[in-house]
């Protein structure tokens, strides 16, 4: 009798417990939104065009960079976490088992589209044109031996003539995003990883001792040529306005929104152009996501609603308003697929 009584104490408790989770939450009435940088144009556009079209509030984004936008959306469930979370690039595995751990453990993933990194600075100075090992000889920490030598020596390149002679002699002074940033993610796995590979013997590192051959690669200077300039991309932009001899990195969107102040630098022999990036000639290009927490959809209001206005054609289409904002439309088909799985509620599923 008394194991009879605890058991129903115990599913009493479980049912308080989740009608209370459901009441907190669904005390929200706005969809909260964290995440990258880069894809807080395209998610504000959709927000506000959300907020004025339904009859759901606007919801409310904040721009914490993707490694902060997942520190917070895998934190838990419940109103006290975000309900989607904008990310440059795809969710680290050790994200996922983050999430999984904390009780996120339905996830849907959406592709919204691609986004070139530009390597910009103000058209009061000469358009820069760089292959990506002069990006990777600009700005590593360490840097093959100039002698011939097959070793790494701090970097010691103060202009970029001194990189490459064919290069300007202009000051190595580049701003760019902090660690918590998708965009330096991409960029180093992008850029600097690229230009590391076009080195034949730091290449071989990375069937040897893979994890060296990434610090290597990855690992950005920290004498002052390279200043992280935090995740606001509109301030980077300003301050290459002012200082001309300065480079910045950020997303295409960035360049396209201020063109007539800032132009993008010709790498690998191709411009960052909107038509190049489509085509996947722009070879500093990469994908940008949301992830949605699939226990907060019916419960706080407008989620599916939200969705459902970012995937459809008039947003995400190749003729559609975020694509006048600067985004790169995924092909047809891959649209297709991703308007599928978001009808689906599909969960995302990560292996290592």
């Amino acid at each position: 009798m008394l194991k009879k009584g605890l058991i129903l104490t115990a599913a009493s408790l479980f049912a308080v417990s989740a009608v209370s989770t459901v009441q907190a939450a669904s005390g929200r009435d706005y969809i909260s939104i964290v995440g990258s940088s880069t894809v807080y144009p395209f998610a504000t556009t959709v927000a506000e065009r959300f907020g004025k079209t339904s009859k759901f509030k606007t919801p409310k984004i904040e721009s914490t960079g993707s490694g902060g936008g997942m520190k917070l959306f895998c934190a838990g469930s419940g109103i006290e976490t975000p309900d989607i979370t904008n990310a440059s690039r795809r969710i680290k595995s050790s994200e996922y088992e983050k999430c999984q751990k904390n009780g996120v453990k339905e996830i849907i993933e959406v592709k919204i589209g691609y986004d070139g990194i530009v390597l910009a600075n103000s058209k009061k100075a000469g358009q820069m044109t760089l292959s990506k090992k002069d990006i990777f000889l600009g700005l590593a920490k360490d840097v093959p031996n100039p002698n011939g030598d097959e070793k790494l020596i701090p970097n010691p390149y103060k202009t970029w003539k001194d990189v490459n002679p064919a290069l300007p002699a202009t000051k190595i002074e580049v701003l760019g995003p902090p660690p918590t940033s998708g965009t330096r993610d991409a960029f180093a796995e992008l850029a600097m990883e690229g230009g590391c590979k076009q080195i034949g013997w730091i290449k071989a590192l990375k069937k040897k001792d893979k994890k060296y051959f990434k610090a290597v690669c990855h690992t950005l200077r920290e004498d002052g040529a390279y200043i992280e300039a935090g995740e606001n991309d509109n301030l980077i932009v300003q301050k290459l306005v002012a200082n001309p001899k300065a480079i910045g990195i950020f997303g295409f969107s960035f360049l396209d929104q201020n063109g007539d102040k800032i132009q993008g630098s010709i790498i690998g022999g191709e411009e960052p152009t909107f038509e190049n990036i489509a085509a996947g000639k722009y070879p500093v290009s990469r994908p940008l996501y949301f992830y949605v927490k699939k226990a907060h959809m019916g419960v706080v209001p407008g989620m599916a609603e939200y969705l459902n206005e970012f995937s459809s054609d008039k947003a995400w289409g190749e003729e559609g308003y975020l694509a006048d904002k600067g985004l790169i439309p995924m092909p047809k088909a891959e649209r297709k697929q991703f308007l599928s799985d978001i009808k689906a509620a599909k969960n995302l599923v990560l292996t290592k």
